[in-house]
């Protein structure tokens, strides 16, 4: 019995080990089923997603489509001897084109010696096609360019240059749905040190591997599982494209975005050859931050911190440039100078190690500033928004709303930085000093345009002038009040055979019956009448009953149909239409005063010069070459000319005289409405018109005239504003000297010169010199003249004083 028992135990214990003996490969081969179920379940997912994310990157990166803003430039600076130039403008224009101080030799430098300017332009695209890049010598006198040259690389003067244009500001970024700014290049056009530098620092084996660093990889990992959070990353150039091109640029450093990314980058390796690998990376890194605004890629980020082209950096400013990729916000040079010192550094000594700079350009780099630019480069979104209003108002025809912004387009303005800028200064300067606690808030709007062209140089629209809303200088429907006066004027002088400035003008009270029994009574806004007065002098001294006279014989209906002629103005063509009873904007005016600024010329104001498409070719030219001016048209225009420069120099605009502006011989009229709401005055040179409103956003008395408001605008604007003399030329004139209604000799006493139309100058008689009068017998003098007594008798009458100039607001 026990020996049974034993045997059981045994047989049992035999069993035990029999059945761990076939247990084993049991469990083998079921570990190695799950293995193979979980590496197929695996292979399963990881098969099927690698193919959707192979997809991913065909759709994203092999098409990739930056959305590239657009931008909009201001109109090229064209150069030329005899050009209207002072050093100060001269400095605007290069300064808001992001040129620097330098030798004048590197694209994008000048270099001043006194009145001597050398200027090395860089290479753009116009509207005519590409512009090579060129350096010059100008020599500045006497407010104008007395001399223009051409310059060899050495520095050497060569010959004259006619005419030779610099490459314009940019004005204005247009961004799409991203706020991202990007400039893209082509690896050929990236400094070989930015190329081989950027390597050095950020990925040495990126021309052998295939998309990741295992061992940076490995290195990051056991940083990583010791801290127990993602902080470390091995990850190749390849990879960081993959983050922020296809992944997004993200914070959150996770195993899974992690696991997705070296995917992409071994997909992307795959894919692609390494030239257009980095190329993407060239064009794609992520180097800074403007509000809302991502820089993007080497060239924008070469414009936001050093205001420069990327071939003009210097070694110490690719280094920097290199060393702000690791994190554009820790090693901001604007706000942690220091550590952006100590960054920079690292990577000019990566530079030296690896052979790619010399000991003695190291030592120089270490030694050189940071070189940031006080500004952000010219990555204004929007710093001139009354003037973009008026390219996106012009293009609207051609382009739907939206589809300007973020297409890579180049809007080609015809925007002058320094005309914007005297513009800008003026409105505050003016408006500051007119501020008054008896006075309202005052609000301006102004157009500066170019009378050769009928090019918008310059436009405010608020006194904010960069506060995006309320755009006066288009929008504004205010009460023109005299400035319709030299249209008045413009119809007569039509007729020859009937009117000329010399013509004799009744500005007694005057009286126009409107019908229904209903009068009008204008009068004058110094409440005097002057009696008989010649044509020019009741359009000089804005005499309001003389112009009614003369528009009541031309006909109202006749001035309405010409506003709309000249300006595309539709107007009641009632009485009152005369005194200019008419709300318009700033802008409108403008149009309507560029005919008689360009001499007879119909020229439809421009902002937009042209648009080109993101490879620099002309989608869209606006040309503005409007046929020459009729012969009558131009004669008019010219008679209308003579008399508003003679309102500057004895009229209601003579204070302009007084500011020193005499020299331009300007011609301008002065408007005011009823009850000083609204000031106004159009006035133009040789080279510009400038048409200028001031007055209250609520219609508020402000008790200003156009000479104590408006015209002052205008006087600072030109102050400042190198501009051609006011020439009026001789062409279909005839000039005359006139007593009473005849011509006469030249030196008659009492005569004055008129410009008639050639062919209708009055008749001629013969000058009557008065008889001398008798010397008096000094010997017979009585005690009573050494006294005075008998003064009055013998002395001619005192001639009358001529009636003081007024300016008009309508009634």
């Amino acid at each position: 019995m026990a020996r049974k028992q034993h045997t059981h135990q045994h047989k049992l214990r035999y069993d035990e080990d029999d059945t761990d003996d076939d247990a084993r490969p049991q469990w083998r081969r079921r570990l190695v089923t799950w293995a193979l179920a979980v590496a197929a379940l695996g292979l399963g997912f990881l098969i099927p997603y690698t193919l959707y994310l192979n997809h991913e990157v065909g759709e994203r990166f092999g098409q990739l489509q930056w959305q590239i803003p657009t931008r909009v430039h201001a109109r090229p600076l064209v150069l030329s001897p005899g050009l209207a130039m002072d050093a100060a403008t001269l400095k605007t224009e290069l300064d808001a084109a992001a040129y620097h101080e330098g030798d004048g030799l590197t694209p994008g430098t000048y270099l001043r010696d006194g009145s001597r300017w050398r200027i090395s332009s860089r290479g753009f695209n116009d509207v005519d096609g590409m512009v090579a890049p060129r350096r010059l010598e100008l020599t500045l006198s006497a407010g104008r360019v007395s001399s223009l040259r051409d310059v060899a690389a050495d520095g050497t003067p060569g010959e004259a240059a006619r005419r030779a244009r610099l490459d314009p500001a940019r004005i204005a970024t247009l961004y799409g749905q991203k706020q991202e700014e990007r400039r893209l290049v082509r690896v050929r056009d990236v400094p070989e040190l930015l190329v081989t530098g950027l390597q050095a620092v950020e990925d040495r084996d990126f021309a052998h591997h295939h998309g990741i660093d295992v061992s940076g990889m490995l290195r990051a990992t056991w940083v990583n599982l010791r801290s127990g959070s993602a902080r470390q990353g091995g990850s190749t150039l390849t990879q960081q494209l993959a983050r922020s091109g296809l992944l997004g640029i993200g914070r959150e450093q996770t195993f899974t975005r992690k696991g997705k990314e070296i995917l992409y980058a071994l997909l992307i390796e795959a894919r692609y050859d390494k030239g257009t690998i980095l190329e993407a990376y060239l064009n794609q890194v992520y180097l800074g931050q403007r509000g809302a605004q991502a820089v993007h890629g080497v060239a924008a980020g070469a414009e936001f911190w050093f205001g420069r082209d990327l071939d003009s950096l210097r070694t110490e400013q690719i280094a920097l440039l290199i060393g702000i990729v690791k994190g554009p916000s820790a090693y901001d040079p604007r706000r942690h100078p220091q550590a952006a010192l100590q960054r920079r550094n690292f990577v000019l000594g990566e530079m030296h190690g690896s052979g790619l700079i010399d000991e003695a350009e190291y030592k120089r780099a270490l030694e050189a500033p940071l070189g940031i630019s006080d500004s952000p480069g010219r990555l204004s979104a929007n710093r001139f928004p009354a003037y973009v209003d008026l390219i996106r108002r012009q293009l609207a025809r051609d382009y739907p709303a939206g589809a300007l912004s973020g297409a890579g387009l180049s809007v080609m303005s015809g925007m002058s930085p320094s005309a914007q800028a005297r513009a800008e200064a003026a409105v505050t300067a003016t408006l500051k000093s007119l501020d008054s606690d008896k006075r309202p808030p005052l609000e301006a709007g102004l157009v500066v345009t170019d009378v050769h062209n009928g090019e918008v140089v310059a436009l405010v629209g608020s006194r904010q002038f960069t506060a995006h809303g309320f755009n006066r200088a288009i929008e504004a429907q205010r009460p023109v009040g005299s400035l319709l006066k030299p249209f008045v004027n413009l119809l007569a002088l039509a007729q020859p055979t009937r009117w000329s400035l010399a013509s004799w003008v009744d500005d007694s009270p005057v009286t126009v019956t409107l019908g229904r029994g209903r009068t009008w009574k204008p009068g004058n806004s110094d409440g005097r009448s002057h009696g008989m007065v010649r044509l020019v002098d009741a359009l000089a001294r804005s005499y309001n009953q003389a112009t009614v006279r003369i528009g009541m014989e031309v006909a109202p209906e006749r001035l309405a149909g010409l506003l709309k002629t000249l300006a595309g103005i539709e107007a009641e063509p009632n009485p009152a239409l005369i005194l200019g009873s008419l709300d318009q904007s700033p802008y409108a005016m403008a149009q309507l005063y560029q005919f008689l600024a360009s001499g007879g010329e119909i020229q439809p104001l421009r902002a937009v010069r042209g648009v080109l498409d993101a490879e620099g070719r002309a989608l869209n030219r606006y040309d503005n070459e409007p046929a020459p001016a009729q012969p009558g048209d131009a004669v008019a225009a010219r008679l209308i000319t003579i008399a508003l420069q003679q309102a500057v120099t004895n009229g209601t605009a003579r204070q302009l005289v007084a500011d020193g502006l005499g020299h331009l011989a300007p011609a301008g009229k002065t408007g005011t409405s009823n009850d000083g709401r609204d000031s106004w005055f159009a006035g133009w040179t040789g080279d510009h018109l400038a048409v200028v409103w001031v007055g209250n956003d609520q219609n508020q008395a402000t008790g200003l005239y156009g000479a104590t408001g408006a015209m002052k605008v205008w006087s600072n604007i030109f102050s400042n504003l190198p501009s051609a003399t006011l020439s009026v030329g001789n062409e279909g004139l005839d000039w005359q000297w006139v007593v009473g209604s005849n011509s006469t000799d030249a030196g008659c006493p009492e005569a004055r010169r008129f410009p008639f139309v050639a062919g209708h100058a009055p008749a001629h008689a013969p000058c009557r010199l008065p008889e001398p009068e008798p010397e008096p017998d000094r010997e017979r003098r009585s005690w009573r003249d050494w006294f005075g007594f008998g003064r009055d008798r013998d002395s001619s009458p005192a001639q009358p004083s001529s009636p003081s100039p007024s300016e008009t607001p309508s009634q």
